[in-house]
């Protein structure tokens, strides 16, 4: 496609409407036409065009995103090129030091991208991409410009180095890396360091914004040598505080020089808030170092050297009240105690001063609640770790503990409590809207809460009974205002929230009957709030205060209730002589009696009906439970008038939105369970239980025909689909899925077909009958294994087979969709249909020989609607969406295992899709995926290979299977590179990756090697020959151990015997290419 442009001011205007340009079309044309600059044989002098003559910043940073995108290629520049690309550069910006900060750091990342991905490149026996500092030490010695960018290219280097690039083989990353961080991160570092201690030794203008600039990048520069991943564990951002950083041995110099740390400490007090903030992130990650670096003498001076760098901060607060050094402090407490056990604290000798300094910092943080929220989990993480520590401590230091962490659980309470009138009057926002963090706020303190628990008890106790007759007061009141009934009903929200979080605490530390006594005390308060607030219902509810007390009775079950509980606790002592309630029995009916209020009042409340049902679906998955929950009169009531007269939420109503229908599914699970406990054979009690369902379905097949009630209709039809799915999923027996099939397979099948047709574009109706066939279909339990005289395997197939070929042929006729709309509108239904198909063929209920014996065709055109379907997914789709993936790689795997012959008699085009989504999954960071593939490749390798073997002593009544074969066989001929391409796969995982599922990369592995010998020998050729001479050897006597005693077939013994070997192999080839650490990039681009 030719270029539209041809002057230097056409190229300037494209870059203005793609960077600062408003009208949206000009930008998504400008974008086109810069794409294609990328791939012009031009694009390198365009760049040049742009950098030298360019009148705007955004044409350098076009340049400098195309040079990008060029030197990334999977196939790379030749080297003198990318030289020549880098020290254009570097001398570009040595002439320009000047240039807008983002277009700097743009031309630094492609030096940056350059360096990398040529690490292991050699030209006349260098590495020409390493003397890369050497370059930047020239810039170190011009102008404090020059200074800054010279700094810049190392932390962008050390930034580019740690980041992986999840489309290059994860191993190559890693080694490049490695040998990264030993051969320069630790003189970066130490660079880096020297620079900051010249900055303290001159005095600081902090008025002058170069040197804010130069120090800023400095500090980052150091923060990003410790926060390299050291021994590629990538771990997980979101779990940042639990991590240790892997600092090298060799660093330990750095780390035990004490003027290391209080170089960082130094700057922090020196440096203006925005620089002190990224000191203290750098102190974080050397709080974070991991213990096995010192000895016990040298931690414990080196932990000191933290805990006297923590009690000049807290004796010199004033930067504190900057919220970006107050959120890095508090992860800087939290490291302490994450790495360090409160034994070691304690022995340190500031530590009584540290630790009374540290509990007032948190008490004045938890009471100005408003500020920094985000930063209290820190601190409260710090306390809970502390606590818990508390029974393993065995120092005779004393720890305090016991005196502050009544202080903090005191001071969370009140704050909170104080709170609510502030938040109402002021118009804030509610934290306890923000239900994630509260729970987890709440878990943390449960643990505190229990240290010395008869002062929190007795705190909640007061201000519970106080809250609690002010709360009654007003509602008796005829002059109340409902502001202050909104204060009393948040301040009680919270309570009941508290008592529940010190109630679950009991798990977690160690209880006492008195404790238990505590926990009745409160507990019956909290009962009675209950009764207080149901006898009111519906004139006056609180959302916040129920889904509070939802909270309080889930606590209350994980404690009390339970087959592990001795029923003597004297959690029950209080509660008998105040409410009668004196065992877990007479708990379970006060539950059973609020779930059945909640249902009966809070229908339109979506958030209390959700935790309602969750609440009881917990309830009802114990054996034990479900057999005294049976006996409850709250739960034969459920039983026999499940309705939306006494139910509203199972209403038809269009205030409702369609997705508040889920959690019926939820209701009709754990109601399901309930009937079971006495069901046994009994049609009758069934046939009485699906009464309500029963009617719903007689009513939607009256009107389906009638265009005035559409709307109803579907409603009713997507409730109903929920609710059978709940009911089949807690069928798990045949007689109980027996009776449910007989109910629903002449009646109503049929108008979920109608549904499926005339509604296909709606996904909203389509996913929940689609999901109630893939349920049905599922042999769980071996509940689908009918009596040999019934055809209901098969009957329910063929309703299966029906209604995926019409979803199928429905969905294809939408044409082409947008990149958001393709998941909800096809793919998802897709993807659902796979799961049920699979379950039909995996499910060892239907012989599927039958079909083609009576001339039946709803095997063939199913198998036909899943090709169709197929080839209008995209291969990058397949892998891109993780439940399509998962619903088609296991499905593949029971098609390859028990239908060949439906594989070989697919179309050339057809099979070769196959075969491409089994090599591209093959690498799929989803094992899952990776063990689908695996799995189907190996079965298409044994089903060839039996066919090779075969060939010639068949007699002619196997000519059929024969032809079979020989389709398979004339295919894999036609196209060698298919098998040699996943051979090639395979053993760059074993080599190269870190493989998880060695096991089942062998399988397939040994075939592909049998079937393609001359390839595999150029394969250890080529790798062997790619390593020094001193390599060859021993690389070649590892390939000779993997074949040694492997037989030219594929029984399980011989398979064996392969896996064995390759288990072995991978060992000693991992260790022979890193015995010098110098591995060249072709080695590992060898398989690709």
């Amino acid at each position: 496609m030719a270029l539209h442009f041809q002057s230097l001011n056409e190229l300037e205007v494209l870059c203005n409407h793609l960077y600062i340009g408003t009208d949206l079309s000009q930008r998504i044309q400008a974008e086109k036409v810069l794409l294609e600059l990328i791939d012009s044989p031009d694009c390198l002098s365009k760049c040049q065009l742009l950098l030298e003559q360019g009148t705007s910043s955004y044409s350098q940073l076009l340049a400098a995103t195309c040079l990008s995108k060029l030197v990334s290629r999977v196939m790379p520049l030749p080297i003198e090129q990318r030289i020549d690309i880098r020290n254009y550069i570097l001398n570009y910006i040595a002439s320009q030091p000047k240039l807008a900060p983002f277009v700097i750091q743009a031309l630094v990342q492609v030096i940056a991208k350059i360096t990398k991905l040529g690490w292991f490149e050699v030209q006349k026996d260098e590495f020409v991409f390493r003397d890369i500092i050497a370059d930047v030490k020239k810039f170190l010695q011009g102008t404090v410009d020059h200074y800054i960018i010279g700094v810049i290219i190392l932390s962008e280097l050390t930034q580019e180095m740690n980041l992986v690039d999840y489309s290059r083989p994860s191993a190559k990353h890693r080694k490049i890396a490695t040998s990264f961080r030993d051969t320069s991160l630790k003189d970066i570092l130490v660079l880096a360091c020297s620079l900051l201690k010249e900055v303290l030794a001159k005095p600081l203008n902090l008025q002058d914004q170069v040197e804010q600039n130069l120090i800023m990048q400095v500090l980052k520069l150091v923060l990003n040598c410790l926060n390299f991943d050291f021994i590629g564990s990538s771990a997980d951002e979101s779990a940042d505080d639990l991590c240790t950083v892997q600092i090298p041995t060799t660093w330990r110099t750095i780390f035990l020089e004490s003027e290391t740390l209080d170089l960082f400490f130094n700057l922090y007090h020196a440096l203006p808030p925005l620089l002190s903030q990224l000191a203290l992130s750098c102190l974080v990650q050397f709080a974070s170092a991991r213990r096995s670096l010192f000895s016990s003498p040298e931690r414990a001076r080196y932990l000191g050297d933290l805990v006297k760098g923590v009690k000049r901060i807290l004796e010199n607060p004033q930067g504190l009240a900057e919220p970006g050094n107050y959120h890095e402090f508090c992860r800087f407490l939290a490291r302490l105690k994450t790495n360090y056990q409160l034994g070691e604290l304690i022995m340190v000798k500031e530590y009584p001063e540290v630790i009374r300094l540290i509990a007032n910092f948190t008490i004045t943080s938890l009471q100005h609640w408003e500020f920094a929220p985000n930063s209290v989990h820190y601190l409260l993480t710090l306390w809970q770790r502390m606590v818990a520590s508390v029974p393993f401590v065995k120092s005779t230091e004393p720890h305090l503990l016991d005196t502050y962490a009544p202080e903090i659980t005191k001071a969370y309470i009140t704050s909170r409590l104080e709170s609510v009138a502030i938040i109402i009057r002021d118009g804030l926002e509610d934290p306890l809207d923000d239900s994630a963090t509260v729970f987890q706020q709440l878990e943390q303190l449960c643990t505190v809460s229990r240290c010395e628990y008869e002062k929190t008890c007795a705190l909640l106790i007061q201000l519970f009974d106080q809250n609690a007759q002010n709360y009654q007061k007003l509602i008796q009141s005829s002059t109340r205002r409902p502001i202050d009934i909104s204060v009393q009903e948040g301040r009680l929200a919270w309570l009941v929230y508290l008592v529940g979080t010190v109630i679950g605490g009991r798990l977690t530390y160690t209880s006492t009957d008195e404790h238990d006594a505590m926990d009745g005390e409160l507990s019956c308060r909290v009962f009675q709030l209950i009764s207080l607030l149901d006898s009111q219902l519906p004139q006056y509810s609180n959302e916040k205060i129920e889904l509070a007390i939802l909270w309080f009775l889930d606590q209350f079950r994980k404690t009390y209730v339970g087959d592990q509980l001795q029923r003597t606790s004297k959690v029950y002592s209080r509660m008998s002589e105040v409410l009668g309630i004196t065992d877990d029995n007479h708990v379970l009916e006060t539950f059973m009696t609020k779930i059945v209020t909640n249902l009966k009042y809070w229908g339109r409340c979506e958030s209390v009906i959700v935790r309602t049902l969750q609440f009881l679906n917990d309830l009802s998955v114990g054996y034990i439970l479900l057999k005294k929950l049976v006996k409850i009169e709250a739960v034969k009531f459920m039983l026999q008038n499940h309705t939306s007269e006494h139910f509203p939420f199972l209403g038809v109503n269009e205030d409702y939105n369609l997705s508040d229908l889920r959690c019926r599914t939820t209701f009709y699970t754990a109601l399901t369970r309930l009937l079971m406990v006495d069901l046994g054979e009994d049609e009758d009690e069934f046939e009485n239980f699906m009464l309500p369902l029963t009617v719903s379905f007689e009513t939607v097949a009256q009107i389906f025909n009638n265009d005035f009630k559409q709307e109803e209709t579907k409603r009713m039809l997507i409730g109903l689909a929920r609710d059978l799915r709940g009911i089949a999923f807690a069928l798990n027996t045949k007689t109980s899925y027996t009776m449910l099939f007989d109910w629903i397979y002449s009646a109503y099948l049929p108008i979920l077909q109608k549904a499926i047709e005339r509604w296909y574009q709606e996904p909203e109706c389509t996913t929940p009958i689609l999901k109630l066939m893939a349920e049905l279909m599922q042999n769980r339990s071996q509940r689908l294994n009918f009596d040999v005289s019934s055809p209901n395997g098969i009957l329910l197939f063929r309703e299966a087979s029906k209604m995926i070929c019409t979803y199928g042929n429905q969905i294809l006729s939408l044409g082409s969709l947008s990149k958001d709309q393709i998941y909800p509108m096809k793919l998802k239904g897709i993807s659902i249909c796979y799961s049920a198909l699979k379950s039909a063929l995996c499910g060892n209920y239907v012989s599927f020989g039958v079909f083609k014996l009576y001339g039946d065709n709803h095997f063939d055109n199913v198998l036909q609607a899943f090709v169709k379907m197929l080839l209008s997914v995209s291969h990058s789709d397949l892998l891109q969406y993780r439940k399509l993936s998962q619903s088609y790689y296991p499905l593949l795997e029971c098609l390859t295992q028990d239908h060949m012959s439906f594989i070989t008699n697919l179309e050339p085009r057809v099979l070769m899709y196959f075969l491409t989504s089994i090599s591209e999954g093959l690498t799929a960071l989803d094992t899952i995926v990776s063990s689908s593939c695996c799995t189907s490749l190996d079965y298409i390798m044994t089903y060839l290979f039996k066919h090779i073997a075969k060939e010639g002593k068949k007699p002619l009544r196997h000519q059929e299977v024969s032809q079979d074969g020989q389709r398979l066989l004339h295919f894999m001929q036609q196209n060698p590179d298919v098998l040699q391409q996943m051979m090639s796969a395979l053993l760059n995982v074993i080599i190269f990756e870190d493989c998880r599922n060695q096991w089942s990369v062998s399988r397939p592995l040994l075939g592909l090697i049998l079937l393609n010998e001359e390839y595999f020998s150029e394969l250890r050729e080529s790798l062997i020959n790619s390593q020094p001479i001193g390599k060859h050897e021993v690389l070649a006597q590892c390939f000779r151990n993997l074949m040694e005693g492997v037989e030219q077939n594929l029984l399980i013994k011989n398979r064996d015997r392969f896996t064995q070997n390759l288990s072995v192999f991978r060992r000693d080839v991992v260790e022979a290419l890193r015995s010098d650490g110098s591995i060249e990039s072709g080695i590992l681009d060898m398989m690709s």
